[in-house]
């Protein structure tokens, strides 16, 4: 019991009760905080343990060497990195280097209230990718995103007035927009890995629907697939759409058609057989999708194949 209760995750719901834990200064502002890792030691005992945030948190960590897993890829941070992670996400942070450039910034919801942001915030889907994909930036994307948390960090350190607020929600979204672009840019320079996930993602595919898994479990769902690449469901329809236009729906989709039309072309299977086989329950679904695809029942194109 004593094991268990010492792997669970340690729960932070405040900024000002995870930096005195981590005997960190207590923040300027109870619901925003920047650390910038030329004036705040970052030691071992901060990075060892497993913790949830009920806050936002982005940290960028410049350190040569640095390297951190995600999923079964371990991506190196040396052109500097940033990982997001969203309230309640849990973090794991293996015991790694790090420089004095660098910064975490840690956001509680309630400071986003009554702003367009909270709600926009939601839509960076990099803040479900924080255990899967890092964003590595180069020298000239390093410039523009130290930049904006050095902006982040003399406003806290400014007296607070009516305008302190508005003004630290515009430099946050300012960083959370540069972030989106270079995480588009990182799907095309990054393009070597994100193909051999896509070679995986067809090597699925083709086991589920040849190996009768799609007639004993069903039709492939997003999550399962995401679940087996160890990548966020969000992750791998952004990846998808950068390689080939189409989400992960679609893909799922355009491998179904793919499949039934192999098989109404080499077997004499009929067509509730077929359905079945690729995981439909009715096989009047099966038509029916089957003809909104190609414009054809599946009969209809058996025939026309003949």
């Amino acid at each position: 019991m004593r094991g268990e209760q010492k792997n669970k995750p340690r729960v932070f719901n405040t900024i000002t009760e995870i930096q005195r834990a981590f005997g960190l200064p207590k923040p300027l502002n109870p619901l925003i905080s920047i650390l910038n890792y030329s004036k705040v030691q970052i030691t071992d005992e901060m990075l060892r343990p497993s913790f949830v945030m009920n806050f936002y948190n982005i940290t960028y960590n410049e350190s040569v060497g640095c390297r951190a897993k995600y999923g079964q890829t371990t991506y190196d941070f040396d052109e500097g990195g940033m990982i997001f992670t969203s309230p309640g996400q849990p973090l794991n942070i293996i015991n790694t280097p790090f420089s004095d450039a660098g910064f975490t910034l840690l956001i509680h919801p309630d400071f986003l209230r009554n702003y367009p942001l909270d709600a926009k915030i939601k839509n960076y889907a990099f803040f479900s990718y924080s255990v899967n994909e890092a964003l590595h930036l180069s020298d000239k994307e390093s410039l523009i995103i130290s930049a904006i948390a050095k902006n982040l960090e003399d406003e806290l350190e400014t007296a607070i007035d009516d305008h302190s607020q508005d003004v630290l929600i515009s430099q946050i979204e300012l960083l959370l927009n540069y972030s989106q672009r270079f995480y588009k840019r990182q799907f095309t320079t990054r393009r070597s890995i994100n193909n051999q996930v896509l070679e995986k993602l067809e090597e699925i595919l083709d086991n589920y629907f040849n190996n009768q898994t799609a007639l004993m479990e069903g039709l492939p769902s997003v999550q399962s697939l995401a679940d087996q690449l160890e990548v966020s469901p969000r992750y791998l329809g952004d990846l998808l759409r950068s390689l080939t236009g189409h989400n992960t729906q679609q893909h799922i989709h355009l491998k179904l058609i793919e499949k039934a039309k192999e098989i109404l072309m080499i077997s004499d299977l009929t067509v509730s057989e077929i359905a079945y086989q690729l995981g439909f329950e009715h096989p009047q679904s099966f038509s029916k999708f089957f003809k909104s695809k190609t414009n054809m029942s599946p009969l209809e194109f058996r025939e026309h194949f003949n």
